[in-house]
């Protein structure tokens, strides 16, 4: 009998599957789509190879041959900054990967596949049902055909389908506003050494501080771009998706350039109002996994390293409440996975409010505060001994304002 029912083969689901097959229990997961399969969030944090590693599943990574990734460009008409994640102040890996997700999360399925569990694809989840004993969950395949499991414990790992929230109407609006983002990939072509090929180049739109577009080369000589900006502002672009996406970035004079001969692979993508909230990450019988609970913003890569994170979290909680141990999902999971999470809202926030931008672009920087923000881009967001974790937004805003005055110490904010 089926202990553990996931919902999604992305990387949540993956690893929580891995993690629970590998402490003795049956686990089923169950995939809408065929894999593989598109997704962006293609750029990854360093703290992911740990989550990884610790899930048994880095060396498959490490052998797909993704591209290797040390950190972080950002660009700013003529400013330009960096950030090497061996920098940080925390301990862990100081590297990652940028990956086309189709095959990155392709690879991990087929690890937590080869672990034990059991998946099934083109199975949609149309009903649930909380109330008894056992949870039952109601799935209907690709034919029509209805099946109703009734596993001990049920984790939502659906990512933007977002399929219990919608189901047991959890979800809550998000407090940060409106965003979309326009996204494609590319034949690059970008010449060699015009660029560091070894880090994701996030550059903010010459005039509008809120508006920035991502570049993350990939190793088979693709590219995945893409711009993000309010929906009102997108709204005084007329045409398609792609004539949009092509004139916003002909409006930065560098990253037209850069990209001025490159391909475009398939139509440009929407996504809209992106970010999501819910009343609680976990009920009776049931928990919430990355996307699927919460969504900040794709402009510090935070989304897989959340996912991989609550994973790990939400499967050691689970393991013991299976083995009959008493277990409180509130304080032992969701409210250690928000401190994390709130450190990467304070950095969102403090990007479209100018303020980190201020502070990343100073040009005398404190080596020790440099450390302390390397490392929550990095994805270290969860590290206690940093300053910033749990408190950056408001760091982040005195900071700024010393930046501004010419005066940042590491002793008048850390």
């Amino acid at each position: 009998m089926t202990d553990v029912l996931i919902i999604g083969a992305g990387p949540s689901g993956s690893v929580a599957a891995a993690l629970l097959v590998q402490r003795g229990f049956d686990v089923l997961v169950l995939e809408k789509q065929k894999f593989p399969r598109f997704s962006i969030g293609e750029s990854l944090l360093a703290q992911s190879l740990g989550l990884l590693d610790q899930a048994g599943m880095l060396e498959a990574v490490q052998a797909a041959g993704f591209q290797y990734k040390n950190g972080a460009a950002f660009a700013h008409r003529d400013a330009y900054t960096d950030f090497n994640f061996v920098e940080k102040s925390s301990p862990g890996y100081g590297f990652t990967y940028q990956v086309p997700r189709a095959d990155f999360d392709q690879v991990l399925i087929n690890e937590a596949q080869r672990f034990g569990a059991r998946v099934q694809f083109e199975v949609e989840i149309v009903a649930a049902d909380f109330a008894g004993e056992r949870p039952r969950v109601t799935a209907r395949d690709q034919d029509g055909h209805e099946t109703v499991h009734t596993p001990r414990f049920v984790l939502d790992a659906s990512g933007f389908g977002r399929v219990l929230p919608r189901l047991l109407n959890l979800e809550e609006p998000s407090h940060l506003p409106v965003r979309c983002a326009l996204y494609t990939q590319v034949w690059d072509r970008i010449p060699s050494g015009r660029i560091d090929r070894q880090k994701i180049r996030v550059t903010t739109h010459p005039r509008h501080r809120d508006v920035w577009y991502w570049l993350i080369p990939f190793s088979n000589g693709k590219a995945s771009m893409g711009v993000v900006a309010g929906e009102d502002f997108l709204q005084k672009y007329s045409g398609s998706n792609d004539d949009k996406l092509w004139a916003l970035h002909r409006e930065d004079p560098q990253l037209a350039d850069i990209l001025k001969d490159a391909e475009q692979v398939f139509p440009a993508g929407l996504l809209r109002g992106y970010s999501a909230n819910v009343k609680s990450m976990s009920g009776p019988g049931y928990a919430l996994l990355g996307n699927a609970a919460e969504f900040l913003d794709p402009v510090f890569s935070s989304g897989v390293t959340i996912a991989l994170k609550s994973a790990h979290m939400a499967a050691d909680v689970l393991a013991r409440q299976l083995k009959g141990e008493a277990v409180d999902w509130k304080a032992d999971f969701e409210e250690p996975l928000r401190v994390g999470v709130e450190t990467f809202r304070g950095f969102v926030e403090g990007w479209y409010d100018g303020s980190l931008q201020d502070v990343i672009y100073y040009e005398r920087q404190d080596p020790k505060i440099r450390r302390y923000i390397c490392s929550i881009l990095a994805g270290y967001a969860w590290d206690k001994s940093n300053p910033y974790v749990g408190r950056a937004k408001q760091r982040l805003h005195t900071l700024a304002q010393l930046c501004r005055s010419g005066d940042a110490s590491v002793t008048q904010v850390a």
